[in-house]
């Protein structure tokens, strides 16, 4: 009689040993030590606190010059810029205020920090990033439109804008100094108004 090839020493597989790894020391529990490292009060690191969550919502945009051939941004001093004389050109744009819709607070804010007046063209998309600031990390979310203006003198303003200006359309996104608002001019399309 001939054995089943499971059985018996012949087909019997052995069993591997598994190896602790070389960098790792062997794990012998010492039964007369204590179960928890004790650190003393004044020497506990204290944990830091998560930054608190802030929500923000803006909206503003691109306004077009009655001529139809160029963009108004707004400058401020680059703060990092120790001779305090490189501007930062972006949209003009502010938060939107209580009863407000994003196409209201867009008007509003253009007017305030340009002095331009204008009307929405259309849509351009939303924006969302975060940063921090005061401690805190801000999640904003900005609504952008694109405006045809209708009248308003060019002026800054006076306690959040340094410079006002136009330029051709063909340097906007050149000017720009944030990527965000450069890439969502890109994909615009033609801004003709």
């Amino acid at each position: 009689m001939t054995p089943a090839p499971s059985a018996g020493s012949e087909g019997t597989k052995k069993k591997k040993r598994r190896r602790r790894p070389a960098n790792r020391a062997p794990q012998h529990v010492d039964p007369n030590a204590p179960s928890e490292k004790v650190v003393p009060k004044n020497e506990r690191v204290e944990k830091r606190p998560y930054a608190k969550r802030v929500d923000e919502v803006s909206a503003g945009g691109l306004v077009i010059d009655s001529s139809g051939t160029k963009g108004l941004l707004i400058g401020r001093i680059d703060l990092k810029d120790a001779s305090r004389e490189r501007l930062l050109w972006s949209l003009p744009k502010g938060h939107i205020e209580e009863g407000e819709s994003p196409e209201q607070a867009a008007l509003r804010e253009v007017a305030e920090e340009t002095g331009i007046e204008s009307e929405i063209a259309r849509s351009l998309g939303v924006i969302d990033f975060w940063f921090m600031a005061g401690g805190k990390r801000i999640h904003k979310t900005v609504h952008h439109y694109l405006f045809r203006e209708t009248g308003g003198l060019l002026a800054p303003q006076v306690s959040e804008v340094d410079e006002v200006a136009w330029f051709p359309l063909g340097e906007i996104i050149e000017k720009l100094a944030y990527p965000d608002e450069k890439k969502l001019i890109a994909r615009s399309g033609d801004l003709k108004v």
